[in-house]
Parts: structure tokens; C-alpha cells; sequence
């Protein structure tokens, strides 16, 4: 936990519910004075303290963590390093400022910039081939999801209700599932090919046809999001109607994303998932062969364990495909994901592109000292025809060295000396002598010498 973003953030916390320094430090029971040296990062704060100032500003210690902070801070650095602007460099301390002590405006900034971006990708012709505008629905559903730590109270309800008149175990849900959709909706279950299609659900006909190309688990996934469908309709369109979204694209990948996230709380319910993945030690292969899923899927709940009164480890959550392309992105870790161009080449989730199958693990660390243990594993579909590539991605998750003794991933580790240096992105980054850097920062000046050569492909001095 950083003593830097824990000072900025009881500053803000306390400012927003209009509390003088006084008034906070009598109710903790320390003085006026201390509390200004722990806003302004002079003074460590204690387990104790801690506790005292959740309590009394009404928060969880998660939101102490300064996560927030450092996720905002990420986006605001990208933001002012984009050459397009033709902005002067914003110094580090500003940015840490402006995120900390301003966040509403900090987030205003950065939509904004999103804003900026569409219009000048629609100005200069980007477009469909229909001819529609490229409008980037799937950056707002993106965001919903981030924004309520991917956890969703009134569908976890949902799911806990139908999942209690299932009455199933791991072992018996598909089966249950299957049974509830011919019995309370008169709804047939068959497998047959489908080509390119993985599921058909037709009305008319109260027929779901599932390909016959997914796997055991996949199938299990798709009668859990029928069902989802059929009897989880009103909780979703709740929160659809919540999210007010933008664009009716918006609107039907907030939708899906929300029949997933109730199909997923089916198949692995909250409190038994959050039990096992404690007990196997957030092992992931094990915890996704108890409960009849696929390694993504496991991934994927554990990273929404954010109940307010049980919450798991925060975990970022990642997915990518060869190319770099994001299709899943969430980060609950503090994790500050580069939202545009590609990430760091020196990070695990590119090495384990080459190990099809295994869990590939790193302790990273980022230019500002934080360091997360990352775990991600190759994983691939069927190809739709012979001679087409099988589709593969990767999917990573990590979490906070601080979690490292409840992670069966770090078991072996030298957490310090193992450590690898990565970035958010090339662009972003300024460690020298990468050897595996692609571009040179764009908030440096190059200093190229034809005498020599390094290792690194760009040398730069640091601006002041």
C-alpha cells in the first residue's frame, strides 16, 4: 500500500465530506497535526489507523489502497503523452496531484480525451465498411464493468435464487440447468453442428442447439446464459437501464456482458467459489476442475470476488489475443492498464503465447515500485474448418505481492530477486536499456550516436 496515495486519498475522502482536519483527527483520536503529516505522506499510518479511518469515512480499506489513484494516474500519463495533442509534458507530481486530489476532474479529462479520439478517428474517415462510424461501444461497456468493480449485487441475487432451486452440485449443474429448461420452460437441449454459429436459441420452436464443436464446459456456460435469458431479464434490464448507455451497440454489449456475469454466478455461486478458491490457493486448473469450467471462466468470477462484506483478493484480469488485441479487460488489483496501444513485451502475458497449456508466472514490477505476481496460460478453440488457424488467446490474471502467501502460483519464489522490470507501454516507459523496447518514449528526447551501439534500439535523455 502506498503511503504516497494513501495521503492524497484521506485528503480527498475527507475534503469531499466537508470534515476539517480537526474534526477527523478528534473522531480518530489522534491530533490535528498528525493527520496533516499523514495527508501530506510524512507519516506512516498504522493497521489501526487504518481500520479507524474506514470506519469513519464510511469506505472499505480497498478504497484506502489507492487504486483508484493509480489507475487514473495511468490514464492521465497516457493521455498528456500523446504527440497529437502537442501538449507541454506534464510533470509526474501534477498528474499524482490531479489524480489524488481531483479525481472527478481527473475522470473528466480522460473522457475527454476519449471523446477527442473518436472525433478525430471519425474526421478522418474511419469507418465500417457499411460506412458507419467506428463509436467504440465496447470501451463504455468496459467501464461500467470497472466502475462497479465488477460486481454486480442484484445479479448475484438473481443467480442465487435460481441456483438455489437447482439445488445442484458442481457436478450436477449442466444437468440441473438442462432439466430446469425443459421443465419450467419447455425449452429442448440438443448438440448438433451449427458451422461458425456455437448456439442457436429459437422462440418459436423452444429449441436451443448448442455446437457440437464446445467443449463440456462451454456448453454448461451457454444453457446457464439461457437460462439466464429466461429468468434473470428483469435484474439484468436494471442495470442496463442504470448504465444509461450512449448507443444502442453500448447497449447490447452491456447486455451480454450481464448475462454472462449471471450465467458465470451460476455455474461458480459466490460464497462456495470464494470457499474453494481459498482453500486450493487461488490455484486456478484445480478450482476450474472442481466446478466444471473452463480455465477462462475461472478466471474471469474470481476477479468480480468484491462482495462488500466478503470480498476475495483483488485481482486484475486480462485477455488477449497474438496481434495484442483486448477483448477482457478488469482490474480490481490496481493494475493501470495502458487503454491504447500495446503493453510491454517483457510481460508474461506475451512469453506464454509460446507455452500452449502450461501457467507461465512473473513477479513484475512497474517503474513506480509496485509489483504484482501475474499467472497466464495459453489457451485455444477449434477451428471452424480444417486449415484455418485455431484461434488462441492468453489469459492473465495477478494480484499484489502482498497476496503472494495465499497464491499457490508464488510458491518457490524469490519474490525480490525474481522480480522482472516491465512498463505500461513502450511509449510510456522510460527505463533505459531495454533491450526489448519497440519505440522510444515519447516524453524523452532521443540521443542517438552514430559512434556507438547499444543494446537497446533507442537512447534518450530524461527530461528534468
Amino acid at each position: 500500500m502506498s503511503r504516497a496515495l494513501i495521503g492524497r486519498t484521506v485528503r480527498r475522502l475527507r475534503s469531499e465530506r466537508h470534515l476539517s482536519q480537526q474534526a477527523l483527527a478528534t473522531t480518530l483520536g489522534i491530533s490535528a497535526s498528525y493527520l496533516n503529516l499523514i495527508e501530506h505522506d510524512q507519516r506512516a499510518v498504522t493497521a489501526s489507523l487504518l481500520i479507524k479511518l474506514a470506519e469513519t469515512l464510511r469506505i472499505d480499506l480497498a478504497t484506502l489502497s489507492g487504486s483508484d489513484e493509480r489507475q487514473l494516474e495511468a490514464g492521465l500519463r497516457e493521455t498528456f503523452a500523446d504527440p497529437m495533442l502537442g501538449a507541454e509534458a506534464v510533470p509526474e507530481s501534477e498528474i499524482a496531484a490531479l489524480a489524488g486530489s481531483s479525481p472527478t476532474a481527473a475522470r473528466a479529462v480522460l473522457s475527454l480525451y476519449r471523446a477527442w479520439r473518436v472525433a478525430r478517428e471519425d474526421a478522418g474517415g474511419i469507418a465500417l465498411p457499411s460506412g458507419r462510424r467506428i463509436l467504440l461501444p465496447t470501451e463504455e461497456a468496459r467501464d461500467l464493468f470497472t466502475d462497479h468493480g465488477n460486481y454486480f449485487s442484484g445479479l448475484e441475487e438473481a443467480a442465487e435464487a435460481i441456483a438455489f432451486d437447482l439445488a445442484a452440485t458442481p457436478a450436477e449443474t449442466n444437468h440441473a440447468i438442462a432439466e430446469r429448461l425443459r421443465r419450467h420452460h419447455g425449452l429442448t437441449v440438443t448438440v448438433g453442428p451449427l458451422g461458425a454459429t456455437l448456439r442457436k436459441y429459437d422462440p418459436a420452436s423452444r429449441s436451443l442447439v448448442l455446437s457440437e464443436a464446445l467443449p463440456r464446459e462451454s456448453r454448461g456456460f451457454h444453457m446457464a446464459f439461457q437460462l439466464a435469458l429466461l429468468e434473470a431479464r428483469d435484474a439484468v434490464e436494471q442495470v442496463v437501464r442504470a448504465a444509461e448507455p450512449t448507443t444502442p451497440e453500448a447497449e447490447s454489449i452491456i447486455r451480454v456482458g450481464l448475462l454472462n456475469y449471471v450465467a458465470g454466478a451460476l455455474l461458480m455461486p459466490y460464497a462456495p467459489y470464494l470457499r474453494a478458491a481459498t482453500e486450493l490457493r487461488h490455484d486456478l486448473e484445480a478450482l476450474a476442475a472442481r466446478f466444471g469450467v473452463s480455465f477462462e471462466q475461472a478466471c474471469h468470477r474470481l476477479s468480480g470476488m468484491q462482495r462488500p462484506d466478503a470480498r476475495g483478493v483483488p485481482f486484475f484480469f486480462l485477455v488477449v489475443d497474438p496481434a495484442g488485441n483486448v477483448s477482457k479487460r478488469f482490474s480490481a488489483a490496481g493494475f493501470p492498464f495502458a487503454r491504447y496501444g500495446g503493453s510491454c513485451p517483457k510481460w508474461v502475458v506475451h512469453a506464454a503465447f509460446a507455452t500452449p497449456g502450461a501457467v507461465q508466472v512473473q513477479v513484475a514490477e512497474l517503474p513506480d515500485g509496485a509489483a504484482f505476481l501475474c499467472f497466464a496460460r495459453a489457451v485455444s478453440r477449434p477451428a471452424a474448418r480444417w486449415g484455418d488457424p485455431a484461434p488462441v488467446h492468453v489469459v492473465a490474471m495477478g494480484c499484489s505481492v502482498s497476496h503472494a502467501a495465499d497464491m499457490v502460483y508464488a510458491d518457490g519464489l524469490d519474490l525480490d530477486r525474481a522480480r522482472v522490470g516491465i512498463g505500461l507501454s513502450c511509449r510510456l516507459c522510460d527505463r533505459p536499456d531495454c533491450r526489448s523496447r519497440a519505440f522510444p518514449p515519447l516524453e524523452h528526447r532521443l540521443s542517438l550516436d552514430p559512434m556507438t551501439t547499444s543494446a537497446s534500439p533507442y537512447q534518450f535523455e530524461k527530461r528534468s
